[in-house]
């Protein structure tokens, strides 16, 4: 089961859970749409994943722990004071019933991290559907490699970013991308899912590959040069 709950204004807090196994959580911007949810659909947790530090994938953190004191959450150093009781910036998270890949993605914050669980890519702000993250930190060198990371991983990967962002990295993605087709393609279908009120996420990584920019740059300094472009667009 894998559920994209809205939150604030265009975030999602992921929901991802195997078949009759605890639930894994990914990023809680608030507790209000989670807890309802749990409610409509009472679930054991497994644990709480943080891909960064940002107030809107963690400030509904304090208020879980207040439900939920026994469940491990794991961030970066940067989640510490966020509400992280498990520090991991690379590696294995190994719980009871997940093997959980940990891949260094920072640029947008210094110490963002992204969560692999089966085949299902939790990648917060580093990644979007035809887009990235904006760097904050100034370290173009550190998001490129990021995203080089996430590039690598097999064409089936379903990505699950943390925003709704599609439409707009769409309209930047038509721009820049030689072979249109398949950003106006995906344009149209992602038009009649919001007209219905539904995400366009998750994505994969397949499709990924045809309509996003920057996992076409070829060189860092391409990949700058459109991450500015983007910033004015």
């Amino acid at each position: 089961m894998l559920v994209a709950l809205p939150a604030l204004n265009d975030n999602y807090i992921w929901l991802y859970q195997r078949e009759n196994l605890p639930l894994i959580i990914v990023d809680l911007a608030e507790t209000d749409k989670l807890f309802a949810w749990l409610v409509a659909n009472p679930t054991p947790i497994e644990a709480l994943l943080l891909t960064h530090e940002h107030d809107d994938h963690t400030q509904g953190v304090a208020s879980f722990k207040q439900h939920y004191p026994n469940v491990p959450i794991y961030g970066s150093q940067e989640c510490a004071s966020k509400g992280a009781t498990h520090i991991v910036n690379e590696g294995e998270i190994i719980t009871p019933n997940y093997a959980i890949q940990v891949i260094p993605t920072g640029g947008h914050t210094a110490q963002h991290i992204s969560f692999l669980a089966d085949n299902h890519l939790f990648c917060g702000d580093a990644l979007f559907s035809a887009g990235c993250g904006r760097v904050f930190t100034g370290n173009y060198q550190q998001m490129f490699e990021g995203v080089g990371r996430l590039k690598q991983l097999p064409d089936d990967t379903i990505v699950c970013p943390g925003h709704e962002y599609t439409l707009s990295n769409l309209a930047f993605a038509e721009t820049v991308i030689e072979e249109k087709s398949a950003v106006k393609n995906h344009r149209i279908f992602v038009e009649h899912l919001r007209q219905e009120g539904k995400p366009s996420l998750p994505t994969t990584l397949e499709l990924e590959k045809r309509i996003n920019p920057f996992l076409q740059a070829k060189s860092e300094q391409e990949f700058i040069a459109l991450r500015q472009a983007k910033d004015r667009f």
